[in-house]
């Protein structure tokens, strides 16, 4: 008997008897029985509600679209999540329709993920937190049936994983600016969305109530090189960690400038997308954050870890605004990284999970099967 097999007769018996809940294509519980030995994919839309309204250099929200999804096998159900906020491109709408052209049954065999993801992208380019979704489900299928997490499947150590960063923004109320520095004190470094007219208020606000390390978001807000590497003097001087992609994507060449004077190690975010950036991004950063959402899913996010320490980078793990479902994935990478952001169950008000939890500022992965994470 080889390895799969021994792995899927040892776990297949003990995960079908915990009789898991699934909910249908629009979100109504019930008991997955079947045994179709075959992929069965279902999905629904569910809009995530933001604690704090996000004040970003170029908009605001107060919401995130997302869409849930679940692959059904064997009576074992896997758990996936689309989230999609406006820069990514995509949509409640592109995203099911995305999905509604898949025919996940034609796989027997749930184990072939690169057949998988191929087929995946052989159906349409682009959609990369659709393809996302597929890939957490299928990665929360597999690891079920494994009877292990993903950190295990992998061999990382969970020990080695670092602190998160909590996330704020600029409020123009004080009151509102307080609140948001105070949620901010169980954690070792916070987090900030820079990029606005208020960027030195921000920091300024905070250093008046806390000593804790910052890191800085500036979503592509600084278009003048001399005056990022003003900020970039500035910000090391307040015990800031770095800052994560200061100018716009494309000014690749000022972009490297930067790098080579600034204090603080400069981080790719919207640079970076998948697999075949993280070298082009080795020529104008010092380091890459890695999403799911962007990497489409758990499978080349590895791939992209693994490559970018070859080329002796720095690696940020990175969320969007999600459910406990794809930030619980995305810490199965945790101790692979040297910083991690992973606080977007955190900012929402309606999770439909349990899974991933902060231990006095540190990752801290559940030791579930899958990517561990279990419906509330």
């Amino acid at each position: 008997m080889n390895r799969r097999n021994f792995l899927k007769t040892t776990a297949l018996g003990a995960a079908i008897a915990a009789s898991p809940i699934s909910f249908s294509a629009f979100g109504s519980p019930t008991k997955s029985t079947g045994r179709s030995g075959r992929l069965n994919l279902s999905f629904a839309p569910y809009e995530l509600k933001l604690r704090h309204a996000f004040n970003l250099a170029k908009y605001q929200r107060t919401t995130t679209p997302d869409v849930q999804v679940q692959i059904e096998y064997d009576g074992i159900i896997g758990y996936g999540e689309a989230s999609m906020p406006p820069y990514l491109g995509e949509s409640v709408d592109s995203v099911t329709s995305f999905l509604s052209k898949l025919d996940l049954s034609q796989f027997s065999d749930p184990f072939r993920i690169e057949d998988i993801m191929a087929y995946l992208e052989s159906v349409a380019p682009n959609n990369r937190a659709a393809k996302a979704s597929v890939d957490i489900a299928l990665h929360d299928l597999l690891g079920k049936i494994m009877g292990q997490p993903w950190y295990k499947i992998w061999g990382l150590n969970p020990q080695k994983c670092p602190n998160t960063s909590f996330t704020i923004s600029y409020d123009a109320d004080p009151a509102e600016m307080k609140a948001k520095i105070d949620e901010t004190a169980p954690f070792k470094v916070i987090k900030i969305k820079m990029g606005l007219d208020h960027d030195k208020e921000l920091v300024n606000a905070i250093r008046s109530r806390t000593d804790t390390a910052i890191c800085v978001d500036v979503n592509q807000g600084w278009s003048d090189k001399e005056q990022a590497l003003e900020m970039c003097h500035w910000l090391a001087e307040r015990n800031c960690l770095f800052v994560e992609q200061p100018m716009p994507k494309e000014m690749i060449d000022e972009t490297a400038w930067l790098r080579e004077r600034s204090p603080l190690p400069i981080i790719a975010d919207e640079f970076l997308q998948r697999l075949p950036d993280v070298k082009r991004a080795a020529a104008a950063y010092d380091g890459i954050n890695i999403k799911l959402m962007k990497s489409t899913g758990m499978h080349e996010a590895y791939q992209m870890a693994v490559l970018a320490r070859s080329l002796g980078m720095k690696i940020m793990l990175g969320c969007m605004t999600e459910t406990s479902c794809a930030v619980t994935a995305a810490a199965q990478l945790a101790p692979m990284v040297d910083w991690a952001d992973l606080d977007g169950n955190l900012l929402i008000a309606n999770d439909r999970f349990d899974g991933i939890k902060i231990v006095e500022g540190k990752v801290t992965i559940p030791d579930r099967p899958g990517i561990g994470v279990e419906l509330l």
